[in-house]
């Protein structure tokens, strides 16, 4: 007998019922059965996870996930690779969602540490944490979250060149940098790359967030439209309020969902829309990025 036979025997064995949240029974493993069956076969966690899903078992963890995905739809999560620049107030909240929702290959680079004025919003920062590497700390969340998700921490700077080679071979790219400086960099390197590019941006009360696809013109193209910034950006001066940044996450994480399932994003791509959503009057304006 094969391992990938071995393999479904156990996954079979351990299924129990279930019921998704409206009441549709299912099978499922039941938390803790895809860790053990990876720990008595050998196999990656991400492999079970992906194999039970291919059978219709539903990992007890990606139960509230359906009925908006299913079992092909979060088996094609646990196999896409996502790049991810950036892990502090965006990156951090970011980072936590993807692996939450079962994304299973996650490229992480910040060459930061953490520090006080950090406390208001970023996710991964504590009181225990000052001072201390936020690829690090982005490590040890992820191990903490879903333990399936196989991360790819770069602790040094990217900068130029650097940035195509990081999101080379991913699915999805993020942008999660704070401040403007190197979302040019950031936007070409993965227009080089050949990956589509997801970037946010937070100023105040108000969160920005487009998706350019490879050879599309993205956020960088309207804080840099002549190839430099006439003025200061607001992002850089109106501070980062922690409800508009957890907008423009949630916004961020819908569209690499759609992008990781294969379908088209809801901003950027043909009509080039970048999303602004403005807390301090409660407004969602959808702006063209086209010069």
């Amino acid at each position: 007998m094969g391992s990938s036979d071995m393999l479904r025997q156990a996954l079979e064995r351990a299924a129990v019922p279930g019921a998704l949240s409206d009441g549709t029974p299912v099978r499922m493993l039941a938390h803790g059965a895809a860790a053990a069956i990876a720990r008595q076969s050998g196999a990656g966690l991400r492999h079970v996870e992906i194999a039970a899903l291919e059978q219709g078992l539903v990992p007890e963890r990606y139960l509230r996930n359906f009925t908006t995905l299913d079992c092909a739809g979060q088996a094609r999560l646990l196999g896409t690779r996502v790049a991810l620049v950036g892990l502090g107030g965006l990156g951090g909240h970011i980072l936590d969602g993807l692996a939450r929702m079962g994304v299973g290959h996650i490229r992480v680079a910040d060459n930061d540490v953490f520090e006080p004025t950090n406390l208001n919003r970023q996710l991964l920062a504590t009181e225990a944490e000052l001072g201390v590497s936020k690829a690090d700390a982005a490590a040890r969340r992820v191990a903490q979250v879903n333990p399936a998700v196989e991360l790819d921490v770069h602790r040094g700077r990217l900068e130029g060149a650097d940035f195509a080679r990081f999101y080379a071979g991913a699915d999805v790219a993020i942008d999660a940098l704070g401040g403007v400086a190197f979302r040019p960099a950031a936007e070409a390197g993965a227009a080089a790359a050949g990956v589509p590019l997801i970037a946010a941006s937070v100023a105040g009360w108000t969160a920005m967030v487009a998706t350019a696809l490879p050879g599309e013109r993205g956020l960088a193209g309207m804080f840099f439209p002549h190839g430099q910034s006439a003025a200061t950006p607001a992002e850089d001066v109106l501070g980062c309020q922690p409800p508009a940044l957890l907008v423009a996450a949630g916004l961020v994480l819908s569209e690499a969902v759609r992008l990781a399932l294969g379908q088209p994003p809801r901003l950027g791509g043909p009509h080039g829309r970048l999303a602004v959503v403005d807390l301090s009057t409660v407004s969602l304006d959808r702006l063209s990025l086209r010069g």
